[in-house]
């Protein structure tokens, strides 16, 4: 799969930038500014993996709107992703509710509807922004190249894994009293950290890649990722909304069904997702072929297109 090879040397090679640019890059804005050395190693990254994406998505062929997954127009890729967004929210609350049940999430001190309101909106703002890259990326120029060369089931698990795995490039902090010549090196060991306890990230690790798995069949039925970008965001939207609002409960029998990872995913939600799955994948597959089935009658498309004129 030379698709998967380069994509998985894309991302090595941001994590490379990391080690050898950051160290540069601070001497160059840290001191004078007061910038974090973890923030411009992140920053470092962050434009080494764009500018690669660019020329990666072109060399490929996976430069135009239909490859990224953007294929709609403009009007209906917001609505399905406004869709995906309330499926999202809609497939996720009834797994929180049960954690709440299970005293696995403790509501913190109550706060005001309009505190609660704002909280939410910016934990979907967040989710819009962190889907629209990750779904880019992964569901749409990553899917598109390994499902032209090795098919859809090679290119859902791989973006699946893939998906998983970037969730543990774990944030590490260095003190600018210690930044050194080493220290791109040291934040890159840091921000690894989590692989060498694999058995630590397990229950994270699957529940993720049980996401992507979910997500990935989403874009194989509907031939894009304006759903994928909805849902992405409805589930992350919820889930910062959670952990802002409430503690992971401690000391129970059950403790073990959440993950250290984020306090919400683990064991429980992994036992969801195929609930969940086997309805969104349905949905997606049975509005996919009456798309198909409206797109084949004759006069259809035009008449979508065209607005009914006055009597």
């Amino acid at each position: 799969m030379k698709s998967l090879a380069w994509f998985l040397g894309l991302i090595a090679a941001g994590l490379v930038a990391i080690a050898v640019l950051a160290w540069p890059a601070w001497l160059l804005v840290g001191p004078a500014f007061g910038i974090p050395f973890h923030r411009v190693a992140s920053r470092v990254a962050m434009l080494a993996l764009l500018v690669g994406f660019v020329l990666l998505a072109r060399h490929l062929g996976l430069a135009d709107r239909a490859s990224l997954g953007y294929g709609l127009p403009r009007r209906r890729f917001v609505a399905e992703t406004a869709l995906g967004v309330v499926l999202g929210i809609a497939t996720m609350l009834p797994v929180i509710a049960l954690l709440f049940a299970l005293d696995l999430r403790e509501p913190k001190d109550l706060a005001s509807g309009t505190a609660v309101l704002r909280i939410a909106l910016a934990g979907l703002g967040s989710g819009l922004v962190v889907a629209l890259i990750e779904e880019t990326f992964l569901r749409g120029a990553m899917y598109t190249g390994i499902a032209r060369e090795s098919g859809a089931r090679a290119a859902i698990i791989a973006t699946a894994l893939v998906y998983a795995a970037t969730h543990f490039i774990g944030r590490y902090r260095i003190a600018a009293a210690d930044v050194d010549a080493g220290s791109g090196l040291d934040m890159l060991a840091g921000a690894l950290a989590a692989f060498a306890r694999p058995l630590g990230i397990l229950d994270a690790f699957l529940c993720l890649a049980g996401v992507g798995v979910l997500l990935g069949l989403v874009r194989r039925y509907s031939g894009h990722i304006a759903g994928c970008i909805g849902l992405h965001a409805g589930w992350v939207g919820v889930i910062a909304t959670v952990r802002e609002l409430s503690v992971r409960g401690t000391g129970h029998r059950y403790e073990w069904l959440v993950s250290g990872y984020d306090g919400v995913i683990g064991w429980l939600v992994l036992a969801w997702i195929p609930v969940i799955g086997f309805a969104l994948a349905r949905f997606y597959a049975r509005r996919a072929t009456a798309n198909a089935a409206a797109a084949s009658v004759p006069g259809a498309a035009d008449q979508r297109r065209e607005p009914r004129q006055p009597l």
